[in-house]
């Protein structure tokens, strides 16, 4: 492929645009060393090549939208965050349907797939849930899905509905978004040895900017990303309400090695199976370990610790749960909203998402080994969902 050169893409984008600062240059050595690892490590196909250089392009010209729309609008260096709802993982283990459980509480402000990547002009009301903007995401996503049709089984997002936050933070570079459609090890091993604070001022902004339109309430927030940089998620967020499911780390092992061997298979005829295996379970096991180096360090900041077996087997409890652990009370409407939501997205409605741990190169056995202190720690359920 052709080699990926940041000079370029930025061009690109501002070309695209019209516009020309991307504000503070936080973003600059992650967009480097990104571009290098995708173009020496990532061995792309001609598919992967086109996707991986448009994806840098859209995120670095939302970049330029969201900085030039919040220097031109006075009101967005006012808006206040307060108090989000932060769940921050872990992987594989419910976020989505917690999430959208979230999102049938009109009390709640969910980041939405189409806003995070096409952030500026902010909705109103009255285009937060439709319009070109929203339809264009659709579409987007449904030519992935037409890709790989597997994708849709493995992890589907509606385009009017709550998404990760590293859909935002990726437009800062330093996000796992890069290290799931490519697989990067340089890139992967600088972002965790790096400051991570740019990327949450710059998703702070994001939010300020998406807020200013008029589409208020409380924020709820999710990605595993938060897991390894709680430290700076909660430097530019102190009052974040941390919420942690836990899910057997066996299972979240397949399924993340699943997911992410389906996403850049998407975009690699590589076999990276080995690779995938080994750099995944070291992300989930060093996410575990930095949430506890967290608690020890911080520990008037608390997490809320939700098991997905409860989340799974009985959602509403789970969330009116969480609620009093918020300090506050599920309302009649907003549980009705979700029992709907249940009712009619029953597990697996687009597929069921199986695992072959051998296919994936994994060992439940030396998983179960590896994870013990963790599934003992936390009293996590054994599930049979693996073979």
């Amino acid at each position: 492929m052709t080699a990926l050169v940041p000079e370029e893409l930025m061009a690109d984008a501002r070309a695209a645009t019209g516009l020309e600062d991307f504000g503070a240059d936080g973003f600059g050595e992650g967009l480097a060393i990104y571009c290098e690892a995708a173009s020496a490590e990532a061995q792309l196909n001609a598919v992967g090549a086109m996707a991986v250089r448009g994806t840098v392009t859209s995120n670095l010209a939302n970049r330029l939208r969201v900085v030039d729309w919040a220097r031109h609008h006075d009101k967005v260096g006012a808006e206040t965050i307060d108090a989000p709802v932060v769940v921050i993982g872990m992987f594989r283990a419910g976020t989505t349907l917690l999430s959208y459980l979230l999102d049938q509480d009109g009390g709640n402000r969910p980041l939405l797939l189409w806003e995070a990547a096409d952030s500026a002009p902010p909705p109103s009301p009255d285009d937060y849930r439709s319009g070109p903007r929203v339809d264009a995401a659709r579409q987007q996503a449904a030519m992935l899905e037409q890709l790989n049709p597997r994708m849709r089984a493995v992890h589907h997002e509606e385009a009017d509905g709550p998404t990760e936050c590293i859909a935002v933070m990726s437009q800062d570079f330093k996000s796992l978004s890069w290290e799931a459609i490519s697989n990067v090890p340089t890139y992967g091993r600088w972002l965790l040895d790096t400051d991570q604070r740019s990327a949450y001022e710059y998703h702070h902004l994001v939010l300020q900017t998406l807020q200013s339109g008029g589409v208020r309430g409380r924020w709820t927030l999710k990605s595993p990303h938060h897991a390894i940089a709680l430290d700076a998620l909660t430097s530019v967020y102190p009052d974040a309400r941390l919420v942690l499911l836990h899910r057997d780390p066996v299972v979240l092992c397949a399924s993340v090695c699943s997911l992410i061997g389906t996403l850049s298979g998407t975009f690699s005829d590589a076999d990276h199976t080995s690779y995938i295996a080994s750099h995944w379970t070291a992300m989930l096991e060093e996410s575990i370990r930095r949430i506890e180096a967290f608690r020890a360090a911080c520990p008037d900041h608390p997490i809320i610790d939700v098991q997905y077996a409860d989340l799974v087997q009985d959602p509403l409890a789970t969330v009116r749960s969480i609620y009093s652990s918020l300090g506050t009370e599920l309302d009649g409407p907003a549980e009705s909203a979700m029992r709907s939501y249940v009712d009619a997205h029953p597990k697996g409605q687009f597929g069921a998402h199986r695992y072959d741990l051998a296919k994936l190169g994994l060992d439940a056995g030396e998983l179960g080994e590896r994870f013990a202190w963790y599934v003992d720690g936390f009293d996590i359920p054994e599930e049979k969902a693996v073979r």
